[in-house]
């Protein structure tokens, strides 16, 4: 058994979200500022720019972290790798290859507590089952998920056009039941939800930053030509085509 003081309990920390076995909490004050920085602290903290925290809550669900995002861990915890064999190492090294993720993500077992590292980004809890058990996530997003989320490379339609539109070939899909907690520059209350149903959502950009795996992507011209898309000063343009919902943030 083990008891914690002076942490969620703090009066200078507030929880902004819990979903499965994920905690976020924001440290509403930083007191540990030296002089010659109290005046950037103190505007970082107006402008809401404060440190944010994930707890992990183990025994329920096992955990999967992007590699090195754990502090610190209370409790019969155990860290593997979740790696099931030489296929399944192999196959981990080319999605994190294709994908720009760590190839090897660690799992966490047991009972106990699993804190995560503090960021100054914003901390996004999605449920997977709630986009129909299949979600697709931005690059350099992912931090931590439910262990019995799968994980696989997902390749856009048109393979040509992606290095064109400056996005990279594939991304890092999730399927099955669980939460996952990703790291945004934007947060929560910014972020517009688009639901397609049978129709086609364009972005002149990679402000998307999750969509319904049941979408199809594509990075396509803007105009029906080539003469059509310099005219109009828009280029290539990431489409979404199908049914599902798409996760934007406009103002990145």
């Amino acid at each position: 058994m083990y008891q914690i003081r002076n942490f969620t309990d703090n009066d200078d920390i507030r929880t902004l979200q819990e979903m499965g076995p994920f905690r976020v909490i924001e440290y509403t004050r930083d007191l540990s500022v030296a002089p010659q920085n109290a005046q950037e602290a103190y505007f970082c903290n107006e402008m809401n720019i404060r440190k944010r925290q994930v707890i992990c809550t183990l025994g329920a669900s096992n955990i999967t972290l992007q590699a090195g995002a754990m502090q610190w861990m209370l409790g019969d915890v155990h860290a593997t790798t979740g790696i099931k064999g030489v296929g399944d190492l192999f196959g981990k090294a080319v999605r994190g290859k294709m994908t720009g993720e760590s190839a090897i993500k660690p799992e966490y077992t047991g009972n106990g507590l699993l804190v995560l590292e503090p960021t100054y980004k914003h901390i996004l809890l999605l449920d997977v089952g709630a986009w129909n058990g299949s979600i697709v996530i931005e690059d350099g997003m992912f931090l931590a998920c439910d262990a019995s989320l799968k994980h696989k490379a997902v390749m856009r339609s048109n393979f040509s056009s992606a290095a064109a539109g400056n996005e990279g070939l594939f991304n890092l899909g999730l399927q099955g039941n669980g939460v996952v907690c990703l790291e945004s520059n934007v947060p929560k209350e910014e972020l517009v939800e688009i639901e397609l149903h049978d129709d086609v959502l364009k972005i002149d950009g990679n402000m998307a930053i999750a969509w319904s795996g049941s979408l199809e992507f594509t990075v396509e011209r803007s105009g029906k030509s080539l003469i059509g898309s310099a005219a109009s000063g828009e280029g290539l343009v990431n489409v979404y085509r199908g049914s599902g919902r798409v996760l934007m943030a406009p103002v990145q």
